[in-house]
């Protein structure tokens, strides 16, 4: 990721939000003129050169140097990074509103909405170190509220995050499993996940009969919500919930078939049942919150809002893999993923800039940051 760094510091300066200098000061990350930062613009430079350069701290400060940014020790610059968390915060905050993902239009009132995710990171050098970071942030603010570092082998799933009463937490098919979403009920939130076709095994709200999906899906027509409550057995007791979905557009269908097939073919795996196919023509999530609670096109439009942030998801999770992970402290690793995720959204922007203007940048926005 140095080409972000390679950038005209003017230019990326002209990304940020309206008076991000002045917030350094008010969040603490700068609080008072004297050592060898000597402001805002020398700080976010050489943090710049740590989480999105991918750079140790000792590389960062040789690399700060060279460039005659600033000279520190490489634990006065964990030290600046730790004081940078609410800072970094803020900055990819204000990005994120100014961005255009979509924000969801029916949200329930005074829910928290949270994203789960995880990725593996695998440190350079010698040691070659791989472990996996999983995390949550808001999905309105993008704000990281959980964190844990496990080693390669660690599974994802809705037990390892926190939940509190009224969360509603989002995730990909990588955490369809009985016991997580138990897990999230348990603790008084919800769930709204990507559902397995197969290894989530449901119930019919009613008796005991194994609930099939897929007449069901065959059944909707294009434009139409399916809404259909199920049960689930998890932790020795039955749970409500829902399924959810819609029908794809054919274009959609047809790239999630593709996916599918070629996915197959590179791990190898023969040719893809007719069955698997024919689910890839829909879009079904698992719903934990009753109807009265969240109509079933709203589910859709969360979860949808989620997908349009998986963007920047995927974007992070690159940044995620590349560099190295303060794992002592809370505060310094928190800081860490909150600096990915403002490069991720720098990026973003730069791109979106480069998109409409044949130099790359807007040169108003550019000439104004002297």
């Amino acid at each position: 990721m140095t080409t972000l760094l390679d950038e005209q510091w003017r230019v990326l300066a002209s990304l940020l939000p309206d008076k991000w200098r002045e917030l350094a000061r008010t969040t603490g990350a700068i609080q008072r003129a004297r050592g060898a930062v000597d402001g805002p613009e020398t700080l976010l430079q050489v943090l710049l050169l740590h989480v999105a350069g991918g750079l140790s701290l000792k590389q960062a400060v040789a690399r700060a140097q060279t460039q005659g940014l600033v000279t520190m020790s490489d634990v006065a610059l964990l030290k600046r990074l730790r004081r940078s968390e609410v800072w970094l915060r803020e900055l990819a905050r204000l990005m994120f509103e100014a961005s255009p993902f979509v924000r969801p239009a029916h949200a329930p009132a005074g829910r928290r909405l949270r994203a789960v995710d995880a990725t593996t990171v695998e440190e350079p050098g010698a040691t070659g170190t791989s472990y996996r970071v999983h995390y949550s942030v808001g999905l309105l603010d993008l704000r990281c509220d959980f964190f844990a570092v496990t080693d390669a082998k660690g599974v994802e799933t809705y037990e390892r995050v926190p939940v509190e009463p009224g969360d509603i937490v989002l995730a990909d098919r990588g955490y369809c499993h009985r016991k997580g979403v138990a897990h999230v009920r348990a603790k008084g939130g919800d769930a709204i996940v990507r559902l397995h076709s197969t290894g989530f095994p449901l119930l019919a709200r009613r008796g005991k009969m194994p609930f099939d999906l897929l007449p069901r899906l065959r059944a909707l027509r294009d434009g139409a919500v399916g809404d259909w409550p199920v049960r689930f057995r998890a932790a020795g007791r039955l749970w409500n919930a829902r399924v959810c979905a819609v029908r794809k557009s054919a274009a959609a269908a047809d790239a999630a078939k593709k996916k599918l097939v070629a996915a197959a073919s590179r791990r190898q795996q023969g040719e893809v049942g007719a069955t698997t196919l024919e689910f890839a023509e829909y879009f079904f999530i698992l719903v934990t919150l009753k109807r009265k609670d969240l109509a079933a096109a709203d589910a859709l439009d969360l979860y949808r809002a989620r997908w349009q942030v998986e963007l920047c998801f995927k974007r992070l999770k690159s940044l995620l893999q590349l560099g190295h992970l303060p794992k002592r402290t809370d505060a310094s690793s928190l800081a860490w993923i909150q600096g990915k995720l403002l490069t991720a959204l720098l990026i973003e922007a730069l791109a979106a800039e480069a998109f409409f203007s044949p130099w790359g940048f807007d040169l108003a926005a550019a000439q104004s940051v002297a």
